[in-house]
């Protein structure tokens, strides 16, 4: 069975309720990086600073602690097992897009890499090995344009594929 442009064929009602989901997830995910944001984390510095603390810092606007290991074990389990489930239920619906099959590969499994890469990063940082925050943003920044390029993607086609069976 050729699973390629499947989503193109669903029926109105199952297309609205796709679409539903994929907006509110985005609402989600989109509001966890307004949270990043807030915690000053979109930097290397503040990345380090989120987790490794600023107590030597006397001129710091707020002052962060160091995170302890539970408390970087629980980030960490509940961050990857959460957006495993997000990516998942996304990649179900881009693998039944319409798109060529080494772009919808990468689109597919490129964010499971990103996750490992980014909290894995974030645990080795907080271990000592400082430079891990480089690798921590551009592993975000890449798994955030996945992210939004799989859902605009798969809302189009949801919505607007001129070559959608009504």
């Amino acid at each position: 069975m050729n699973y390629n442009g499947l989503l193109l064929t669903f029926p109105k009602e199952l297309r609205m309720f796709l679409s539903a989901f994929v907006l509110v997830l985005s609402v989600g995910y989109l509001t966890g990086l307004l949270f990043v944001s807030q915690t000053d984390s979109v930097t290397p510095h503040g990345i380090e600073e989120n987790y490794m603390g600023n107590e030597n810092d006397e001129e710091a606007p707020v002052m962060k602690f160091k995170k302890g290991s539970r408390e970087m074990l629980t980030i960490i389990h509940t961050h990857v097992l959460s957006m495993s489930f997000i990516f998942f239920l996304l990649g179900i619906l881009l693998f039944l897009a319409k798109l060529p099959k080494r772009v919808k590969s990468f689109l597919l499994v490129e964010p499971f890499v990103s996750i490992i890469i980014t909290f894995g990063g974030i645990y080795l940082m907080w271990l000592g090995v400082s430079w891990m925050k480089y690798i921590v943003v551009l592993s975000g920044v890449l798994m955030t344009l996945v992210y939004t390029t799989s859902a605009i993607i798969v809302l189009y086609q949801l919505c607007f594929h001129k070559d959608r069976i009504k």
